[in-house]
């Protein structure tokens, strides 16, 4: 004996739920319902101006919605016209998500070669050092120098709280930081910027008077070598100790 089959009864496999194409599914059921209103409230007011031909289409509307209803295809109704706007969602995310991936991979690579410092501008470089401290966690490094800046170029807080004061010589390789230079800095440094780390750096390199009075005044210096380093990851940022392990650097 042969087991009726009712056709139908296999129902497809419905999508996961995807929120985003949900929300732009009922916006637009939305959008159809509310025009068929606006449809609805047009002929009502065409009604008053003349009646005979409204109360012709209303009884034209009212014997299909019957047929549709004896019938039982209203919930396919309702269900085609769910199934074309939900297509009509599908169709434009797929173009939003296909021109996103399309800029995606319109966007530049990041240049792979080292920075040349000694080819910036002053305040070029200055830009740079505040944007190595930023990039090691100095979130709030800035560029303050200028007119009256009392040798303080780029000032920052560091991970651990402590206050950094960074003063930046873009010199050539033939012009080198002399003591007058770290002097200059080791009078404002602490008493006027209130530094807890006082950081110079030079592009140049410095002479071994000023290397001599930085290591008296606790000043740290950083010449051409040491920032090469520092930018490429090759050594930890100045605030933290040699022989610790840099933020986001393995240790050897």
């Amino acid at each position: 004996m042969g087991i009726p089959i009712r056709r139908g009864s296999v129902r497809k496999r419905r999508r996961p739920f995807d929120l985003r194409r949900t929300t732009f599914g009922f916006a637009l059921i939305a959008l159809i319902l509310a025009g068929g209103g606006m449809a609805l409230r047009a002929a009502w007011r065409s009604a008053g101006r003349h009646p005979v031909a409204a109360g012709a289409l209303m009884v034209l509307a009212l014997a299909a919605a019957l047929v549709v209803l004896r019938r039982r295809r209203a919930r396919r109704l309702a269900e085609s016209v769910t199934d074309a706007a939900y297509g009509i969602v599908d169709a434009g995310l797929a173009e939003l998500d296909a021109a996103e991936a399309a800029r995606a991979q319109a966007r530049p690579e990041p240049a792979a070669h080292p920075v040349d410092y000694a080819q910036l501008d002053p305040y070029a470089f200055e830009e740079a050092v505040a944007e190595l401290c930023r990039r090691d966690g100095c979130a709030d490094a800035e560029v303050v120098g200028g007119a009256g800046d009392l040798g303080a170029d780029v000032v920052a807080t560091t991970p651990d709280g402590r206050r950094l004061v960074v003063q930046c010589k873009r010199y050539g390789p033939g012009n080198r930081a002399g003591s007058q230079d770290l002097q200059r800095f080791g009078g404002t440094c602490y008493a006027v910027h209130e530094a807890d780390i006082a950081l110079v750096v030079s592009t140049g390199g410095f002479t071994e008077p000023a290397l001599d009075y930085a290591e008296q005044c606790a000043i740290l210096c950083y010449g051409p070598e040491e920032l090469a380093a520092w930018s490429e990851g090759g050594a930890p940022p100045p605030w933290v100790p040699a022989e610790e392990p840099a933020p986001g650097l393995s240790a050897p």
